[in-house]
């Protein structure tokens, strides 16, 4: 079955053709600056070179007939025509307490998905648009919607209640949700599959260190708790959010600065992070650069960065009762090998006899931990796509 994996944004659309007989990534690339002049589509097929198309695209709509002239191009394409495209798979931010699991869609859930747009007004309407141009121009192909939130809903009340008046989760369903939800499925399946465990037995930390960063408790294969909460500015300090503060913080600044709220929101989620601490970058490549020729701001953040992560699997070992395998993946967690020593060296107390040589390998499935070790410490590179595909494999075939 050919899968086409849409990721909608308001002015962008990630996309990979998959093979899910092989799991052969046929082609991917990446739509910018939809509705925005200079707007240009990145198509690149499996095993040939970037090509960059500079074209209008006023809309999604026209987003995706690119893509699909593009997979289908008679030279560069990798199907001959739209009937090859057996079914589409897209990621969905936020589905609140309706979706538990992936659904095939249908009016009723794309109905559904609408009443949770004021849960991710940035998101949600983006991946409706997506949705909205592949049935005008794929018509009765199956789709399947796949929610960062899904998997997180096996959390007990005690993990995603705030402590806040009952009746705002009652009417308002104030609570914490938790995103990232497709990678942490997937790295802590892959992490039991890869030790020849089964998942239901382990009690796993997935630590998915992006921009966007969170760590979830797995316990028996479910989500028990995760780091971020009713939006994804909550929990560990990322690459341009604040994740946790004190909430007083925002009245504070606001009478400083004489800004709304929703102005300091949108500093705590686009200039804070490790961004706002270092002066330096979001990227934590420009970090451990700066980090390394004696920067003390970017010691600072990275040192305080580390510190968050570690207080965080801390708290899920006492939540769990224990740990057997922590697991690292995203940008940073699968490539900084200076945020995994620094995290590490808060965990000794766990048993866990980090390799040193180990921990200088990048982006690869890999145990770092010595085979002694009481915990399993790992690399997991995760892949959302993949996930996407094969849960929209599971529910349409």
């Amino acid at each position: 079955m050919n899968v086409l994996v849409i990721n909608c944004g308001s002015s962008s659309l990630k996309y990979q053709f998959i093979n899910s007989d092989t799991e052969e990534v046929m082609a991917k690339g990446l739509c910018e600056r939809i509705g925005i002049d200079g707007s240009q589509i990145t198509y690149q097929k499996a095993g040939g070179d970037k090509d960059i198309t500079v074209s209008p695209m006023p809309d999604h709509t026209k987003a995706v007939q690119l893509v699909i002239d593009k997979l289908t191009d008679p030279v560069n394409g990798v199907v001959k025509s739209l009937k090859e495209i057996d079914a589409v798979g897209h990621r969905i931010v936020h589905g609140g307490e309706k979706f538990a699991s992936s659904v095939v869609i249908n009016d009723e859930v794309i109905k559904a998905i609408e009443e949770c747009n004021d849960l991710a007004p940035l998101h949600n309407p983006a991946n409706l648009i997506g949705i909205h141009a592949c049935e005008k121009l794929m018509p009765g192909v199956p789709m399947v919607a796949v929610f960062d939130t899904a998997f997180h809903q096996t959390m007990p009340p005690k993990a995603y209640l705030y402590g806040l008046p009952y009746e705002y989760y009652e009417k308002y369903k104030v609570r914490r949700y938790g995103f990232h939800g497709t990678s942490h499925d997937f790295v802590s399946s892959e992490a039991a599959k890869f030790l020849g465990k089964d998942r239901k037995d382990l009690k796993i930390i997935v630590c998915h260190l992006g921009n966007g960063a969170s760590i979830s408790a797995v316990m028996n294969g479910k989500s028990v708790d995760t780091s971020m909460g009713l939006t994804p500015l909550e929990g560990l300090i990322m690459g341009t959010r604040s994740g946790d503060l004190d909430p007083a913080i925002i009245t504070f600044l606001s009478n400083k600065l004489h800004m709304p709220a929703e102005g300091i929101i949108d500093i705590l989620n686009k200039k804070s992070g490790v961004y706002g601490l270092s002066r330096v970058s979001s990227d934590f490549r420009d970090l451990e650069k700066a980090y390394n020729e004696g920067n003390e701001l970017a010691k600072i953040t990275l040192e305080t960065y580390s510190y968050r992560v570690a207080k965080y699997i801390g708290s899920y070992v006492a939540a769990m009762n224990g740990v057997d395998v922590i697991a690292y993946t995203a940008g940073v967690g699968e490539n900084t090998s200076l945020v995994r020593k620094m995290v590490g060296e808060y965990l000794t107390y766990l048993g866990t006899n980090v390799d040193p040589e180990k921990n200088k390998i990048r982006g690869e499935i890999v145990v770092l931990s010595d085979p002694g070790s009481k915990v399993t410490t790992m690399i997991v590179p995760t892949n959302e796509e993949l996930a996407i595909c094969r849960e929209t494999v599971r529910l349409v075939k």
